[in-house]
């Protein structure tokens, strides 16, 4: 299996998070990397470079403005009187009827849709560079083999133009649109503990992709707004949006079991590829909660993508700092490489 990791995305380097009402260290640390890494090693498999992806292709699932704003968002910001070492929103567009602003803090309101995606002098960079890794992926899955994209920041939560839950560009939809450009009829899996809400928005009037997402019940957890069994597509869209919500603290079992389910939906939809959204904050030990998932479900899960036989590009979503992250990453490509060899 050939892998994708590129090192600018380390120039991500996240200070502010909100957690209950306090200024905490975010999670999203350049150090997760250097753990998902030792778990590749583990399995003898080299990461490569991305090349960088062809012109215009962000744009197929981000609006140009919005890709200019996290372009420019630092320097702008950081010509303001006073003005604090990350750009962060202090308002938001709620009301009905709103107009694009033009000004820095008008348009991080408009663009940030929490406090989880602080942009720093490397965030640019890095969420570009991660976005190259999820495309050189889906290059390789285009050809029926199958890729893992260790794409740091994650990217399942930004929508069309708004960033959130640490998240900027949309790895997997963007890896979606590479496949759909080569003629393939993909699916997108999320089986990350929080639901892919950014992937289902860009997604949910479309009938081309199925979205089905595996996560916690979002009435008491992130995205708290999206991610409910009722959500099921729009237009042309209806039917191709399913989501899976399990309660907290779900195990093995009923993680697996909705795995399952999942795949027939998959092969009711007659994808002949599929994007996985990889989240492994699953695991009983990862710092944001939400599951009790054992490093042995997960390698169970890698073995059901496995005997799919889908032509897959495996894109790193969550999976934060703790210490079986090595051996999580490693289960997962193990099980998937043993069951689809």
């Amino acid at each position: 299996m050939r892998t994708f990791y590129a090192a600018e995305t380390a120039q991500h380097a996240p200070k502010t998070f909100m957690l209950r009402g306090r200024i905490a260290q975010n999670e999203e640390r350049a150090e997760r990397a250097e753990r998902l890494l030792a778990g590749l090693a583990r399995l003898d498999l080299k990461a490569e470079e991305p090349p960088a992806a062809p012109a215009g292709t962000r744009s197929t699932v981000h609006s140009i403005r919005y890709l200019e704003f996290l372009e420019t968002a630092y320097a702008a910001w950081s010509k303001l009187p006073g003005a604090g070492e990350e750009v962060l929103p202090n308002t938001h567009p709620l009301l009905p009827g709103p107009t694009y602003p033009t000004g820095i803090v008008g348009r991080t309101g408009w663009h940030l849709g929490d406090l989880a995606v602080p942009i720093g002098p490397g965030t640019w960079p890095a969420v570009a560079r991660a976005a190259d890794a999820a495309v050189a992926a889906a290059e390789v899955a285009a050809t029926g083999a199958s890729a893992y994209a260790l794409a740091r920041p994650p990217g399942h939560h930004a929508s069309r133009e708004v960033a959130g839950g640490h998240c900027f560009l949309n790895n997997a939809a963007i890896a979606a649109e590479v496949m759909i450009a080569r003629g393939a009829r993909p699916a997108i899996l999320d089986i990350d503990v929080h639901h892919g809400n950014g992937t289902q928005a860009i997604t949910y009037d479309r009938g081309d992709i199925l979205f089905v997402s595996i996560h916690t019940d979002p009435s008491s957890f992130y995205p708290w707004f999206w991610g409910y069994a009722h959500e099921t597509g729009a237009g042309a869209g209806e039917g191709a949006n399913i989501n899976l919500p399990l309660p907290v603290g779900a195990d093995d079992e009923a993680w697996l079991g909705a795995i399952r389910v999942a795949l027939g939906h998959i092969a009711r939809f007659g994808a002949d590829s599929l994007v996985l959204s990889l989240g492994l904050d699953i695991h009983a030990s990862d710092p944001l909660g939400g599951m009790s998932v054992t490093t042995e479900g997960i390698g169970r899960a890698g073995e059901l993508m496995g005997r799919a036989g889908l032509p897959t590009a495996i894109i790193q979503e969550g999976g934060y700092l703790s210490e079986p992250l090595t051996d999580n990453i490693a289960a997962f490509l193990s099980g998937f490489l043993g069951a689809s060899s």
